[in-house]
């Protein structure tokens, strides 16, 4: 609980573990991520892509500073408690507005880009605000506190000023907005922050890609969503789930252990500098490859459900995905690929050349399954990731066990 003699919160230790309030807090962003997902299920073009990513970069910076402010107080005691609480709130009524973060629909009688940069400004600000208490007795942490108000200023403004813009200038201000604010805090450098508990934020970060992959599943279950119930649709929902089954086994079978004893072999500068570029940075793109991999999967699914009726013969002969949805399908998994090969390289400093290479192999397949039936799009893809994981499983069997039974 909070401290009896200060009234302040309770700072955490290495044995600290994710608490269920942050656990409850995850339930807003999993929202956000369906949001992200039909906004770009409405804009399959180059545009909606862009603009994806941006709502994408905006939700993860909002959540990425809750769990650094989790790994040094306890969220679920004293007025973070409450904080937190309000800060749900915001990241809610943000997310009601992302399928108008762009431009309104008409027929609402709030702007929707404004209420998103409020919204974001009222979830940043509120972090601000907790870091500043929590720092009072802690110099270091709170002069980096104080620089960091610089992007935090510079990101929410810019995104305020784009609310009142629209087209190429408002998709620009918003672009200038995330970068500035995402390079600004880099190189505030990691000097000041704190990363007590190794343990809780690795696993922080490992349940939002529990949630991204979870967000897919909820995917399949939309793009078939009112069809009837054919063996095409049980293939094809099983071929997705193979994909995504696979992705998890990539990251959570070795290689979040071994980052996590990485990061708590690593004290001081060495351990914050790791965190920010491993979890803040590095993680960001694997969310993001995971939701365009959603949004491929979910066209899929209802190409194979439109086809239904032709049979089994949809497996060889029904319609496939072109343009956006088909890189979104093969470039989501791709991205995701490249994401494992940097936080890799970046954590122990060697490269995975196997998933470097299928995602240059499925970045190169694009123009090939073109011409392919939705099914054997997701099946080439299902193929590719499972050889991987089979690959790895077997030709590392040795490292494999001595990671996952040490200690």
């Amino acid at each position: 609980m909070a401290d009896a003699r200060t009234g302040r919160p309770r700072t955490t230790d290495a044995t600290h573990k994710v608490t269920t309030l942050e656990l409850f807090f995850d339930l807003v962003f999993v929202f956000a991520l369906t949001q992200v997902t039909a906004l770009l299920a409405d804009s399959p073009d180059a545009e909606g892509a862009l603009r994806g990513v941006l709502v994408l970069g905006i939700l993860w910076w909002s959540w990425t500073g809750f769990a650094w402010l989790g790994n040094v107080v306890r969220a679920d005691e004293g007025g973070v408690r409450i904080a937190l609480v309000a800060v749900m709130g915001a990241m809610l009524v943000g997310s009601m507005a992302i399928p108008e973060a762009f431009g309104d629909s008409g027929d609402t009688t709030l702007s929707g880009p404004l209420v998103f940069a409020a919204a974001y400004f009222a979830v940043r600000a509120l972090h601000v605000v907790l870091f500043a208490l929590v720092s009072r007795d802690d110099p270091a942490l709170r002069a980096t506190v104080v620089r960091f108000t610089v992007p935090f200023a510079v990101g929410t403004g810019t995104l305020v000023a784009a609310s009142f813009t629209s087209g190429l200038l408002q998709t620009t201000l918003w672009a200038l907005a995330l970068g500035l604010d995402y390079l600004l805090v880099y190189l505030i450098g990691p000097g000041g922050w704190r990363v007590d508990s190794p343990g809780h934020f690795t696993e922080r970060h490992g349940l939002v890609i529990i949630i991204a992959l979870g967000e897919s599943i909820v995917a399949i279950g939309v793009g078939a969503d009112g069809l009837p119930l054919t063996w095409p649709i049980v293939i094809g929902a099983n071929l997705a789930l193979a994909v995504l089954v696979s992705l998890w086994w990539m990251y959570f079978d070795v290689v979040a252990l071994v980052a996590e004893r990485r990061l708590a072999a690593a004290q001081g500068v060495e351990r914050v500098a790791l965190a920010r570029d491993s979890y803040t940075y590095l993680h960001f793109p694997m969310v993001v490859g995971i939701v365009f991999l959603a949004l491929g999967l979910k066209k899929a699914l209802g190409y194979v459900g439109e086809d239904a009726g032709k049979g089994l013969e949809v497996l060889v002969g029904g319609k496939g995905l072109h343009g956006m949805p088909l890189w979104s399908l093969y470039g989501g998994v791709a991205l995701y690929l490249l994401a494992h090969v940097a936080f890799r390289l970046r954590n122990i400093g060697s490269l995975n050349r196997q998933r470097l290479a299928l995602a240059g192999l499925l970045l190169a397949l694009v123009p090939v399954v073109g011409e392919l039936s939705a099914t054997l799009q997701v099946a080439v893809l299902a193929l590719g990731v499972v050889a991987v994981v089979g690959y790895e499983t077997l030709w590392f069997r040795e490292w494999r066990e001595a990671v996952r039974h040490e200690g």
